[in-house]
């Protein structure tokens, strides 16, 4: 794992809960990262939390948004109230599990801080010549960050504010994309659930890539018991029913970068050598499931008595 030592150099009330925090190396290099990319930032309690980068990758600087959530888990709370220019933060490392790949078309929509990973991908798109288009969904434009980088992509790039015209027909906004584009969404789960529903009635489950900044209700697990096999501690590890991989590994004294424990951050994501894995995370698009090659520890689990991870 890579840690950085960065600085902020600048806060921007982006909208009227959204703060826009930009870093700048405080010793060493900037790591580098592509459209999709979120960083993982050590807040002030020393846990960490994942925000998605939404500046320029070219440019020399990173920059997240964050929404002021009181209710939250304390990070926002953290960024808003206590960080000031000047101040120095650690982050462990960049990570991308929403990568824009190639496609013939590509469909981004966002609702609300959602946009966070989606703008950098549109003004990407905007420089180069696969066709695309945005819808922007929030409630007011007080509400909306970033409206003016979202006006400056033109045309392709829509703001949906929901007070004054109401919410937009999922399917209208998916209506008329050839049925070998990409469907990126980001946003509140109610927004994703719509987009999922709308590509599998039309056959076209496997072209979304989604993002969850919370996470949605997961099915029941299987029962039973069953064996993961640390293979690099040479330890085998009883997962039982009502646990997860994680806990049995946290308890056994291996130490595992965590944070959602949800299944939606990555941050737990392991090796997978041997064994098939019931994936239970939002973060693998379906073709990564069936490769089989890592897993979510915080909710995955397994389908064979035994799994063996590179741990």
């Amino acid at each position: 794992m890579t840690v950085h030592e960065l600085m902020v150099r600048g806060l921007v009330l982006e909208s009227d809960d959204v703060l826009a925090v930009e870093l700048v190396s405080a010793v060493g290099h900037l790591p580098r990262w592509e459209p999709g990319a979120h960083l993982d930032l050590v807040i002030g309690d020393g846990s960490v939390r994942q925000y998605s980068l939404c500046g320029d990758p070219d440019a020399p600087s990173l920059t997240i948004a964050v929404r002021h959530e009181p209710a939250g888990r304390g990070g926002s709370a953290w960024l808003h109230r206590e960080v000031r220019p000047g101040d120095r933060v650690t982050v462990r490392g960049v990570k991308n599990h929403f990568a824009l790949e190639e496609a013939p078309e590509i469909v981004l929509i966002a609702g609300g801080v959602g946009i966070t990973p989606l703008l950098p991908m549109a003004e990407r798109l905007a420089r180069g010549g696969t066709p695309w288009r945005l819808a922007y969904i929030g409630r007011t434009p007080a509400k909306m960050p970033f409206l003016s980088r979202i006006h400056a992509l033109g045309t392709r790039a829509v703001v949906h504010a929901t007070a004054a015209s109401g919410r937009p027909d999922v399917a209208a906004l998916l209506d008329g994309a050839r049925p070998d584009a990409l469907v990126y969404v980001c946003g509140p789960v109610s927004l994703i659930d719509a987009v999922r529903s709308t590509l599998e009635s039309r056959g076209l489950a496997d072209r979304l890539r989604a993002e969850y900044f919370e996470a949605p209700d997961l099915p029941a697990a299987e029962p039973g018991a069953f064996t993961l096999r640390l293979e690099r501690s040479n330890l085998d590890l009883t997962v039982p029913p009502g646990s997860s991989a994680l806990e049995a590994v946290t308890a056994a004294g291996i130490d595992v970068l965590t944070d959602c424990e949800e299944g939606i951050c990555g941050s737990c994501e392991t090796t997978v050598l041997a064994g098939a894995v019931d994936h239970r995370d939002f973060v693998l698009t379906a073709r990564e499931k069936s490769a089989n090659t890592c897993m979510m520890l915080c909710v995955s689990r397994a389908i064979t008595p035994c799994l063996v991870i590179d741990l």
